[in-house]
């Protein structure tokens, strides 16, 4: 287990700057050690999903979060094709050598251990990390799949994408108000609900003015996050990643054969949750498969 030392840690914000000039948006967890961790939300989440897993990192390696591009805090390009796999992943390779995650060196080929970075995705994140681990190579040195990453989507949920896309509507009760909504999110698990939790409820929608919530993540930018993640194929990325894979996945479920590639450095945990948020549930188990222990 990884307890808290700091509870009360507030963290900065800042931005990294990609082509053609978009801004990517993270939160600095500060923390020491390397290598690096970066952390990578899930669908229609942002930064803050992780906070209670960051709050147990930064005690002991430098730890960052951020915002995919279209969610939280970072820029929403309209192009579909900005949200191409290959360009998700480039953006955490950006905020990895931004934020000091991952460090700089002249030979990326002959990068000491301290110059690589830790990978940590969650759903969709999980799937964006693993294309970033195989775009960096040796320079990541552990990736870290939370509930995702493993499977071919079609294949998992038996569904096409505009079906998948339907399923993502909320109940018109839950956005009636921020007090209906919030209480719906605390109901899903009471005893892991507090202020950090709150905090990623209410970044992940926008209060109108006549008091009704709408989904923070543009609606464009989800479409084509949900088109990306469909075409994602786990057999051709999994095989290109050079580093140690730990998939942690609930308890029960549902999954299909996962990939064939031969990923003799796998190593799969599951754990009994609720739900899909790992990270709200069970945050001192994820961050210590995270950290090795």
């Amino acid at each position: 287990m990884v307890a808290i030392a700091d509870p009360g840690f507030e963290p900065p914000g800042f931005v990294v700057f990609v082509d053609p000039g978009d801004r990517i948006h993270f939160l600095d967890w500060a923390g020491d050690g390397r290598p690096g961790v970066v952390l990578i939300h899930g669908l229609a989440g942002s930064a803050w999903a992780w906070a209670a897993v960051a709050r147990r990192l930064r005690q002991s390696v430098r730890t960052v979060a951020m915002d995919l591009r279209g969610h939280g805090l970072s820029d929403a390009p309209t192009s579909p094709d900005a949200y191409d796999l290959d360009v998700l992943a480039a953006d955490v390779v950006a905020v990895a050598e931004g934020s000091g995650a991952l460090l700089a060196t002249p030979d990326a080929l002959a990068a000491p251990p301290e110059a690589g970075v830790l990978l940590a995705g969650h759903g969709f994140g999980a799937i964006v990390a693993t294309v970033a681990a195989a775009q960096l190579g040796e320079r990541c040195r552990r990736l870290v799949l939370v509930d995702g990453g493993l499977d071919h989507l079609p294949t998992t949920t038996g569904m096409e994408v505009d079906e998948f896309l339907r399923g993502l509507d909320e109940p018109p009760e839950v956005l009636a108000s921020m007090t209906a909504y919030l209480a719906d999110r605390r109901a899903w698990d009471p005893a892991t609900w507090d202020a950090d939790q709150e905090r990623a409820a209410r970044a992940a929608v926008v209060e109108t003015p006549a008091g009704r919530l709408v989904g923070a993540t543009r609606p464009h930018a989800l479409e084509a996050s949900v088109r990306s993640m469909f075409e994602y194929e786990p057999d051709a990325v999994l095989g290109a990643v050079r580093a140690p894979i730990v998939a942690i996945r609930r308890a029960g479920s549902p999954s299909a054969d996962g990939p064939s590639a031969d990923l003799s450095d796998l190593t799969t945990i599951e754990l009994p949750a609720p739900g899909h948020n790992l990270l709200r549930y069970r945050p001192a188990e994820v961050a210590a498969a995270i950290l090795g222990r």
